[in-house]
């Protein structure tokens, strides 16, 4: 079994009225994306939707200070964007789809994705979403000190910045040993 990651997919990182957007980049991937979780679902390997959840104005998260609220609770900037708002809604309850809230960057800080992955013998992971150079990139690096072998979408990330976009497709193969794969 091996699984697919969609981390942070939402209205605030990919619509152009979101609140820290990655714009046409983010929204390029949307049907990449939902063809990923189509082939993923079919095939019974494990569909992981790691989103971004903050409380505004929360004085204890770091990111607080560094960008605009974004990603909160019972917002639409917080709603899946696009196409895949309609596949989460039709698979959500199935027992291959795992849906989760995250509190950082890095898709496995202070969440019981580790242990999902293991319960399973997941040892293959398959990054895709956004932002390149900031969540994907963060969980490929719990997930590299973690030891899973991964796989980067190349064609399903995206970022609001080209060059911490191109940075991190070059630091997820040379120096996290990530497959990187298009198409």
């Amino acid at each position: 079994m091996e699984a697919l990651l969609i981390i942070d997919y939402t209205n605030d990182f990919v619509a152009d009225d979101g609140a820290l957007t990655c714009g046409e980049p983010g929204q390029a991937i949307a049907n990449r994306i939902v063809n990923l979780a189509d082939s993923f679902y079919q095939h019974g390997d494990a569909v992981i939707l790691p989103t971004d959840l903050h409380e505004l104005n929360d004085p204890y998260h770091p990111e607080t200070d560094l960008f605009p609220p974004h990603n909160l609770e019972n917002t639409p900037g917080r709603d899946y964007y696009g196409p895949l708002a309609d596949w989460v809604a039709e698979h959500k309850d199935a027992d291959n789809v795992y849906i989760y809230p995250k509190n950082r960057y890095s898709s496995f800080a202070n969440s019981n994705l580790d242990n999902y992955l293991r319960s399973r013998d997941i040892k293959d992971i398959h990054l895709s979403g956004v932002c390149t150079d900031i969540c994907v990139l963060h969980t490929a690096v719990d997930a590299y000190n973690l030891d899973y072998n991964m796989t980067v979408h190349t064609d399903a990330v995206a970022s609001f910045s080209p060059e911490g976009h191109t940075w991190a497709i070059n630091h997820f193969k040379n120096s996290l040993g990530a497959k990187l794969v298009t198409g």
